[in-house]
């Protein structure tokens, strides 16, 4: 019989969903209940259903994981932004390994060698951006899964203690001089959103309004407002987004103080970031990601490498070190930019990038007789087009470093590359954000036919 609306269920909790809800069967229909752990036996009661799956909350608990813990942020559950705060990071890392497991093997139907999980040492406040959204109140804060109700949040776990101070110094500003913030329904008001970048090495920040009009009133005083809060700030900027939709950074940019950009170190490297320039959310753990990457791309100093969605050029400078050529392409023309002017800070000559879409440059590169030896590719989390990987293969590198933030679309990706004559050798997670769902994937794959 289907499950109704309201029912009771005791259930045993049997793993997890790729979000981190609990999974129990119910006469063999699938029940997904938020914060539940695995091994666990509680009493449920029914919230929704389809034909095929349910979803539940927990009532009663009967018996507790030991890797149960209480959530240290009085906003989890409402706000959106975290998954795993209830769980031991130890269960976290588990439950990640084991999800890029299965992703492999029920989606992309393949038996590969999944390496340990790269864990982190810190599991808070290592997000070195935040975007904040502001409403009236003022509060800022993050939206509420699957809606744009804002959860206010006068302090975030992941972010930095920077971030937070910014978005205080916002409020404050606000609130002294009653500055309205934007209403999506209504279309009226002025701040929309706080954009916070911290760069790592230096501890200094950028900070980005984004706001409906091309001034501020009282500016100097949120200039001295954030001065105060946040004393590292290196830059202030202004973002004029009229646009009705949800893309957060976008319309024109004005500095109001200090620097256009920030600059952060990875690997020994320099990296200028304007606020659209795409940057690993966790240095530290990026450094091991791409470490990983180095180790799989296995260069010698003669090949030539093409690292297809390059963005500030962060890979591609990484590869060149050791590579004869690289070559970077990316479709934003911000990235791009950013990316050549990151290879001359670095000094690095056996370097270029291409401004255009990722099955263009294939074809460009064919075009001019150059065939990469090493094909690194780090998409989106759709992941690869068919046109992509189509024109990857052709291209026949001896190697593909697939980099990856979701193991489903990676796992599909692989077994399509599996049937171009591409074996996947090795795949190693990557625990590049703590207490959230999300697990990256790095993943290594050598030509065995032509």
């Amino acid at each position: 019989m289907p499950l109704v609306k309201n029912e009771l269920h005791t259930v045993t909790i049997t793993g997890y969903s790729s979000e981190g809800e609990g999974v129990a069967r119910i006469d063999g229909q699938v029940v997904f209940i938020k914060h539940a752990l695995e091994n666990e036996m509680c009493e449920i009661r029914i919230l929704r259903t389809t034909k095929t799956v349910a979803w539940a909350r927990i009532e009663t608990m009967i018996m507790p994981s030991p890797h149960r813990i209480i959530p240290d942020c009085s906003v989890y559950g409402p706000c959106g932004g975290c998954d795993l705060l209830h769980m031991t990071y130890e269960e976290e890392l588990r439950h990640k390994q084991q999800r890029v497991t299965d992703a492999l093997k029920r989606v992309g139907g393949l038996k590969i060698q999944v390496a340990s999980i790269l864990a982190t040492n810190q599991i808070t406040h290592y997000r070195n951006k935040a975007i904040f959204a502001v409403g009236n109140g003022p509060v800022t804060g993050f939206f509420r899964r699957r809606s744009h109700e804002i959860v206010p949040a006068t302090s975030c776990l992941i972010q930095t203690e920077s971030a937070n101070r910014a978005a205080t110094a916002l409020r404050e500003w606000m609130a002294h001089y009653n500055i309205s913030a934007y209403d999506e329904k209504t279309r009226k008001g002025l701040i929309r959103h706080l954009f916070v970048r911290t760069a790592s090495s230096s501890g200094k920040i950028a900070v980005c309004i984004i706001a409906t009009a091309q001034s501020l009133p009282n500016v100097s005083k949120l200039i001295d407002s954030i001065h105060y809060h946040c004393p590292e700030t290196s830059s202030i900027i202004l973002c004029t987004n009229t646009s009705t939709s949800n893309v957060v950074l976008q319309g024109d940019f004005k500095t109001l103080w200090g620097d256009d950009h920030l600059t952060d170190t990875l690997l020994g490297l320099n990296f200028r970031l304007s606020p659209r320039s795409f940057f690993q959310i966790n240095p530290p753990q990026a450094e091991r990601l791409y470490e990983q990457t180095r180790t799989y791309a296995n260069l010698t100093g003669a090949e030539t490498v093409l690292d297809l969605y390059c963005g500030t050029g962060t890979i591609t400078l990484i590869m060149a070190k050791d590579a004869k050529h690289a070559i970077g392409a990316e479709i934003v023309a911000p990235a791009v930019h950013d990316a050549r002017k990151n290879a001359t800070a670095n000094n690095i000559q056996n370097i270029e990038f291409i401004l255009a879409d990722s099955a263009d440059v294939t074809k460009e590169l064919r075009n001019r007789g150059i065939h990469p030896d090493v094909i690194i590719v780090d998409p989106p989390r759709k992941g690869l087009s068919p046109d992509v990987i189509t024109q990857v293969a052709e291209i026949s590198p001896k190697r593909i470093v697939y980099i990856s933030c979701d193991p489903a679309t990676l796992a599909r990706d692989l077994k399509l590359l599996d049937e171009k004559g591409y074996t996947t050798k090795e795949v190693t997670p990557v625990d590049m954000f703590p207490r959230c769902a999300h697990v990256e994937c790095v993943a290594l794959l050598e030509l065995v036919r032509n």
